[in-house]
């Protein structure tokens, strides 16, 4: 419980929750891959992936509004948290 409450500190802004499907883009030209949003802040996003290779870098293409490129953060198992970066 301190380790989650230790993390929420560091967040910059509130995490909300989301349960939505979006696209993960690898470079350019690449094809999307399918991914679910779990919650979404202001700063970042926490992805549901199930492919093992996460570059460090990628743009998630939401259902609704614009792409945004992010920035792996980490990854446990499937469950990825990425930094927007634009």
């Amino acid at each position: 419980m301190l380790a989650a409450v230790a993390a929420d500190n560091r967040r910059k802004s509130e995490r909300r929750p989301c349960r939505s499907f979006a696209k993960i883009q690898f470079g350019t030209g690449g094809l999307p891959r399918d991914c679910m949003i779990s919650d979404i802040s202001e700063g970042g996003v926490k992805i549901i992936a199930e492919y093992p290779e996460i570059p460090s870098e990628f743009t998630v293409i939401f259902s609704e509004g614009r792409p945004r490129a992010c920035k792996l953060a980490w990854r446990i198992g499937f469950e990825l948290g990425a930094q927007f970066v634009d």
